[in-house]
């Protein structure tokens, strides 16, 4: 561990729908304060339940408003008597007053390089100005690339990236998927662009907040559970079609799910012998560890635990607005490291019972030809102590002492 002193870390996650983000800069924060004694990481979050999560010390979070993202892709306050604007404008000033009072070394920014509707882009230059080194971090799969080249070109958001980030970091490995396939990166850009490979996840240390099965179990999961309920529905009616399925079934909600699908579900499991259904868990990974098997969409922290766990899994992803899930999901299964259905398919119960008994005999992804690589967070770790090393202003700051 290298010892620190007053080291600073400012981390942004826009956090519109899901918990992705969130639990992403959580992992990496957590890896940090591990890896650095002294640093200090603050994490500017949207999320409406980031006070659910628990941090380690030296990691602390500040909410901003909460914003909503739609499932046709727009946006509106959480709080729906505040108008959208006016909830803007508070997270860009509480945003660019934090930066100013927590004078980070080092801000890292989350999946969008220009914040919510831009609302980084104030504190950025600013930041820049005052001497501080900005790392973009991007998930290793973003959309469809014309879906995202249409997105960023009406902010001119690859310029700007340029202009302001030091570095930039994606969250997987080089042959799995570039996440800035159909855009012409310049040489400088291209050479700023690290893979770090996957973040590997562990168990939490705290003890499970709930009693885990004592049966042999297969969980189904969709995150933050907003997008999740036909997910759910189609596997309770696989289940209902194919009553001889084996194992039990641990279905867990999330907290964004709608109040009327939690109540069609809770409803509908309780007529099955074999089905558990739980709301929520902030450390669902211990629910992970234990399972069979697992039953997902395909977002991306999602995909992580699979890996870290070594679990046998089908996904089931999201196909719109994003293509985010569908590009993963399916480069992952020509890897051998999951299998998959489309939600078209998925919404047929005798092909989805076909697949979950096929989980039973389901390899791991460790035996896949070619094993994931899971060096994310100490790659993180290098590429911020070899930054400590070069910085001058990270040098005054920084202690004697080894790792």
């Amino acid at each position: 561990m290298r010892r620190l002193h007053d080291a600073r870390i400012l981390m942004y996650s826009h956090d519109t729908f899901g918990l992705g983000h969130l639990r992403r800069c959580r992992a990496i924060a957590h890896a940090l304060v591990d890896e650095f004694k002294g640093l200090q990481v603050l994490l500017i979050s949207g999320s409406s339940i980031a006070g659910a999560f628990d941090f380690k010390a030296r990691v602390d979070f500040l909410k901003i408003p909460s914003v909503i993202k739609l499932h046709n892709g727009d946006y509106t306050s959480l709080d729906r008597h505040i108008d959208l604007r006016e909830t803007l404008a508070m997270r860009r000033a509480i945003i660019h007053d934090t930066a100013r009072l927590f004078a980070p070394d080092l801000f890292i920014v989350d999946k969008e390089p220009l914040g919510l509707r831009c609302e980084l882009e104030d504190t950025l230059h600013f930041l820049k100005g005052r001497g501080a080194t900005l790392a973009l971090g991007l998930r290793e799969v973003m959309d469809a690339p014309h879906l995202l080249c249409s997105e960023w070109a009406r902010h001119d958001v690859l310029r700007k990236i340029e202009a302001l980030y030091d570095s930039i970091w994606v969250y997987g490995p080089d042959d799995f998927w570039n996440p800035l396939t159909g855009f012409e990166l310049s040489t400088p850009l291209e050479a700023r662009l690290t893979y770090t490979g996957y973040l590997r996840r562990h168990p939490p240390t705290s003890p499970p907040a709930q009693a885990l099965p004592a049966a042999d179990y297969v969980l189904v999961t969709t995150g933050g559970g907003g997008g999740g309920g036909p997910l759910m529905m189609d596997v309770l009616a696989a289940l209902e079609r194919t009553p001889e399925l084996p194992h039990h079934w641990l279905l867990v909600l999330g907290p964004f799910m709608p109040a009327e699908e939690r109540e069609h579900i809770h409803a509908r499991a309780r007529a099955l012998p074999r089905v558990l259904v739980s709301e929520f868990d902030s450390h669902i990974e211990h629910l992970m560890v234990g399972a069979r098997a697992l039953v997902a969409m395909g977002g991306y922290n999602t995909f992580c635990e699979i890996l870290s766990f070594d679990k046998p899994a089908l996904l089931v992803p999201r196909v719109a607005p994003r293509e985010e899930q569908l590009i993963r999901t399916r480069r992952a299964a020509e890897l051998g490291l999951v299998d998959w259905l489309h939600p078209d398919d998925a919404a047929d119960p005798a092909c989805l019972a076909a697949r979950l008994r096929a989980l039973a005999t389901r390899s791991p992804p460790s035996q896949a030809p070619r094993p994931p690589q899971l060096d994310g967070l100490e790659t993180i770790n290098r590429l911020v102590g070899d930054w400590l090393d070069s910085h001058p202003h990270a040098r005054r700051r920084a202690g004697a002492g080894g790792r």
